[in-house]
């Protein structure tokens, strides 16, 4: 049986937290916040996944920081996943101005680098009421929603299936 760990930071309206927990029961994996997470035993999973919401195009900070404290663990297999207001071609000023080309860059270059084999990534939109979006009333409001979480569990189906997993 292949072991599982999700890793995943929801830090405002639990978007991320409500897929991360679609997906971990789909691989019945364990599900962990960044700060709980045991460096020395991620060498037990089979696979790994990373996620959180979005915050300046990127994944949050302690995810990042989390991922940049890892060992190499070569050929680990790991998924990334994330949740935004904002589609990311409706990013496009940040972008261009950090040369961003998806939200899951800063993430994929970090895991790479580490020698980590990433197998798949998810994104949906999530309710987002940050900075200017308060004033309006939030942007994406309902989601993520049910056709987010079964596109999650078909998503982790998907990894639980696939002969790159374990």
């Amino acid at each position: 049986m292949m072991r599982t760990l999700v890793i995943c930071i929801s830090i405002h309206h639990k978007n991320t937290e409500i897929v991360a927990k679609e997906i971990a029961e789909v691989l019945s994996a364990d599900l962990l916040k960044p700060n709980e997470v045991e460096i020395n035993t991620l060498s037990e999973y089979d696979l790994i996944g990373f996620g959180s919401g979005i915050y300046f195009g990127e994944h949050h900070r302690s995810l990042l920081n989390l991922i940049d404290k890892l060992p190499d663990l070569k050929g680990k297999k790991v998924f990334i996943f994330s949740t935004s207001g904002m589609s990311n071609a409706g990013n496009y000023i940040h972008n261009v101005r950090h040369r961003v080309s998806h939200f899951h860059t800063s993430s994929r270059e970090r895991l790479v680098k580490k020698g980590f084999d990433i197998i798949g990534e998810f994104t949906c939109r999530g309710f987002d009421t940050a900075g200017p979006f308060k004033l309006i009333g939030g942007i994406s409001k309902g989601r993520p929603n049910e056709n987010d979480l079964e596109n999650a569990r078909g998503f982790a189906k998907k990894l639980k299936g696939s002969p790159n997993a374990g």
